[in-house]
């Protein structure tokens, strides 16, 4: 399975915000979007995600305070992208070592999609039930 399948099955919208948004202002798109990361972009290049992982660091660290101050300060900048081309098993292990739950996805430097690892997780289980129910008939058919 590849990344532009789960992609054409799923669609690829993006949810972005600009790095200037305070984090109280991503935290609503989080909540009103129902998910858990969103790109931010400054134009039309992704210069890093907010996720609620980083909303509960900026917390931890910072305090309420930091629902104030922009997403820039606290957003994951070290951005790891997918490409189209790419298979689940190499997403799997991209997200395992790296500990992080969404991919970007990138063709010719332009950001087309977001796979998560829920997207991953649910390929991976259909992909396994369709490989046993091929098992079954092949041993019914015996």
């Amino acid at each position: 399975m590849l990344v532009a399948e789960i992609l054409r099955d799923k669609g690829n919208a993006v949810h972005a915000i600009a790095p200037q948004l305070t984090v109280a202002e991503a935290c609503v798109e989080l909540q009103r979007l129902r998910v858990g990361a969103l790109m931010v972009c400054d134009g039309d290049d992704v210069v890093g995600i907010l996720s609620e992982r980083d909303v509960v660091r900026a917390i931890a660290g910072q305090g309420p305070g930091a629902l104030e101050r922009p997403v820039a300060d606290f957003m994951t900048s070290d951005v790891v992208f997918a490409a189209p081309g790419e298979t689940v098993s190499i997403l799997m292990a991209r997200m395992t070592e790296r500990r992080i739950r969404h991919l970007p996805v990138r063709r010719e430097g332009r950001l087309v999609g977001v796979i998560s690892i829920g997207d991953v997780v649910a390929r991976q289980i259909a992909e396994s039930a369709r490989e046993a129910e091929s098992l079954r008939t092949y041993i019914a058919a015996g």
